[in-house]
């Protein structure tokens, strides 16, 4: 098997869109990703697609962000406000974690704080585990760790919310309730459509693991990137700063982090079959195509020649997506995309009447309530990881009131 990579955003962009290559780096945390959607291929994948795509109905996202969030928000701030700051990346997996496992169909029965810490524990060595193939440690030794928080999410959240869908199921079968009682969220509707699909209880178990982690882990670490690039950008700009007021602005702010910290710095896939790749040439069956989404996202025929710099005012050809290929695009396009990353609006729009994104949502607050780095106490990044990710990343609030 031969391995061939590619890093122009035109190529890499080619690359996603080709349905005749398959999914292929996260083949080492099979513990986790086995046979979840984004690692599924051709009709199987497109099976599964087509109904998880039933949770995002018209109007989903934006009424997550506008009436449910905002009191999510507020609630998870209070305590670090109260106590004039906290590690970042803590407050972002707060602020995710209880989003995602309603998103993925978890329900948390007593909302306490122990309850709430031990999901996020979990999630982060789903995380962990996921991402098994930029992990400095010991493989093996990661993946037992995986197993074992993976046996506790099954007993402890997975089998309980299982169980209470399929009694909702048969009360709707029954004619006692309609969908529109039903939980709108991805285990209901697998349920729901699993005479389409045949899911064991196992590859629920996997695929609802996979949808928590994913969100939580990747919008944590948007929240805590998009941050650290506004801070390094505005410094001690007055003018800056006032523009932070906008929360359009912000929003534009968000994207080009985005563009700058793809969710994965990189994409691999196995070639099919025989054919040609733009870029390379020739590709032999089984042959595994890297797409480098770092550096094609830094693409200075696309996004000109500063690429490699934050710029919120950039120019983006209409071709391409403010945040580059961070959210991916064809087959495998993130489904949470328009949650995490709003629909980009043009400056000027009422931000009451633009759907903005929960990353930029919390980064409103966080700027609103005056955060900045600690002096004495410096981010650090994840020594555990070779991705490009914050392990500490302490903030305090420095607005009067906050």
């Amino acid at each position: 098997m031969a391995r061939h990579r590619i890093a122009a955003f035109r190529d890499c962009e080619a690359a996603l869109r080709n349905r005749d290559l398959s999914q292929a780096l996260y083949d080492a945390g099979k513990v986790v990703m086995d046979g979840v959607l984004l690692t599924l291929h051709g009709e199987e994948h497109a099976a599964r697609r087509a109904v998880e795509v039933r949770v995002f109905r018209r109007g989903f996202f934006h009424y997550y962000e506008k009436e449910v969030f905002p009191c999510t928000l507020a609630e998870t701030l209070a305590p670090y406000v109260a106590a004039g700051g906290g590690d970042l990346l803590k407050i972002g997996y707060r602020l995710t974690v209880n989003l995602t496992a309603d998103f993925a169909g978890i329900d948390r029965p007593t909302r306490s704080a122990e309850e709430t810490e031990r999901l996020i524990a979990i999630t982060k060595k789903l995380g962990e585990g996921a991402t098994l193939v930029h992990s400095t440690r010991d493989h093996a030794q990661v993946s037992a760790e995986v197993a074992e928080v993976q046996a506790e999410l099954r007993e402890r959240f997975f089998l309980p919310s299982l169980a209470r869908r399929r009694a909702l199921l048969a009360e709707r079968d029954a004619g006692r309730m309609t969908d529109a009682g039903l939980p709108r969220d991805v285990l209901m509707t697998l349920l729901a459509g699993n005479a389409e699909l045949g899911l064991s209880e196992d590859q629920l178990l996997r695929e609802i693991a996979f949808y928590l982690q994913a969100g939580a882990h990747s919008t944590a670490n948007a929240v805590v990137q998009a941050l650290w690039e506004i801070l390094e950008w505005a410094d001690e700009d007055k003018a800056r700063w006032a523009r932070l007021d906008d929360p359009v602005f912000v929003q534009h702010c968000v994207h080009e982090s985005l563009r700058l910290h793809p969710a994965s710095p990189e994409a691999w896939r196995n070639a099919t079959c025989p054919m040609h790749v733009a870029g390379i040439g020739e590709v032999a069956a089984q042959d595994r195509v890297e797409l480098d989404l770092y550096l094609a996202n830094r693409d200075a025929t696309i996004f000109g020649e500063t690429a490699d710099r934050f710029d919120p005012d950039r120019e983006v050809p209409g071709t391409a997506l403010r945040s580059g290929l961070a959210f991916g695009i064809g087959l495998h396009t993130c489904l949470g995309r328009e949650l995490d990353g709003g629909i980009v609006a043009k400056p000027g729009t009422d931000p009451a009447e633009a759907q903005l994104g929960i990353v930029t949502l919390i980064l409103v607050e966080l700027l609103r309530r005056g955060a900045r780095c600690v002096a004495d106490d410096p981010p650090q990044r994840d020594a555990g990881t070779f991705r490009p990710n914050w392990g500490r990343f302490p903030v305090r609030f420095t607005a009067k009131g906050a």
